[in-house]
């Protein structure tokens, strides 16, 4: 657990690291006068995100083969306890051979037949516990219907999904709040939330796609498909913002902005090693600029999503408002179901 909680402060570390470091090159790139210098700035960029990932991975690295070197330290206990265990079992075996030479003899074969079926049935508890321990760990990181094609074919191919609604989420001035917590009370804080939105996802019939740093993206509609995706999306962004507010009354707790897309998205596995299930598309990218255009404790919606909720939610419109690389765009705040 202690491991666990410090790979957790690790990531979150670099997390907060390469977010601050795409905010300080976002200005720059925006104060830059020439196609040449961006260019400069997208290279030293580029080199030092790959320096704060190198870094990650040595101290991952590390912790990883500190876990192991005590892992075959207990193994080397325990196969030294099994060993001595053994011995002593067989000594018994050869004190009642000689004392029972005929009855002594069923009684060393039944005893034999007693611990292999014992140990039998030991080896096979701890298979079907890492079996299941196994299962959980996928279940945990894809959608059921993605990991069990995984399961049965060992791969499982991207698809377009037509119609899906996207929520980006992130906290208010987040860099600024984080300075003035330790990392231990950081990482509790966000898990804190984190942990709130994940049940409020599942009970919406969301899928979690992935945290960045104080960032949450969820998607309603893959891998199987809803047509209540839009409502069960904009009734989940209310819960998250009804959440932060009463956590608001009782601690000095995060502001949140929330945005919502829907459209059409491709989705699948990425990577081999730690692979994750993501979701890429305009459809996200304009999900993340309606919650760039967010206002604390509200939910912005685009025009394409409220046309889906309008009969469900009151909605009031903000007119079109520009947005990174997509113009002037309507957007709508929701205000109640």
């Amino acid at each position: 657990m202690k491991l666990e909680n410090e790979k957790k402060e690790l990531f979150l570390q670099k997390e907060l690291q390469l977010r601050a470091l795409s905010y300080e090159y976002e200005k720059r790139q925006a104060l830059a006068k020439s196609d040449k210098e961006r260019q400069q700035l997208y290279f030293e960029e580029k080199l030092k995100r790959q320096k704060i990932e190198s870094v990650f991975n040595e101290k991952q690295v590390a912790m990883d083969t500190e876990q192991q070197r005590k892992i075959n330290q207990a193994k080397a206990v325990q196969d030294k306890k099994d060993a001595l265990s053994e011995a002593e079992l067989k000594r018994q075996k050869n004190l009642v051979t000689a004392s029972f030479i005929g009855g002594g003899l069923l009684l060393i074969v039944a005893l034999i037949a007693s611990f292999a079926y014992r140990q039998k049935q030991k080896d096979n508890r701890i298979i079907a516990a890492e079996k299941q321990r196994s299962e959980n760990l996928l279940l945990n990181t894809l959608p059921s219907e993605v990991a069990e094609k995984l399961k049965q074919k060992g791969a499982s191919a991207a698809r377009q999904y037509d119609e899906v609604s996207v929520l980006f989420t992130d906290f208010v001035d987040f860099t600024g709040s984080a300075e003035k917590l330790s990392p231990h009370a950081l990482v509790n804080e966000l898990n804190e939330c984190f942990t709130a939105f994940d049940a409020i996802v599942e009970q919406n019939g969301l899928e979690k796609i992935k945290t960045i740093g104080d960032a949450y993206l969820a998607v309603c509609g893959l891998p199987v498909g809803d047509p209540q995706h839009g409502r069960k999306t904009v009734q989940a962004a209310l819960e998250f913002s009804e959440f932060i507010n009463e956590r608001r009354k009782s601690e000095n707790g995060f502001e949140i902005r929330i945005g919502i897309n829907s459209g059409p998205v491709v989705a699948g596995i990425v990577g081999v090693k730690k692979f994750a299930y993501d979701i890429w598309g305009d459809t996200v990218n304009t999900a993340a600029r309606m919650e760039q255009h967010s206002e604390a404790g509200r939910v912005n919606i685009s025009k394409t999503t409220y046309e889906l909720v309008k009969d469900d939610f009151t909605c009031y419109y903000r007119d079109k408002i520009p947005a990174k690389h997509k113009g002037k765009v309507e957007m709508y705040f929701v205000e109640a179901f």
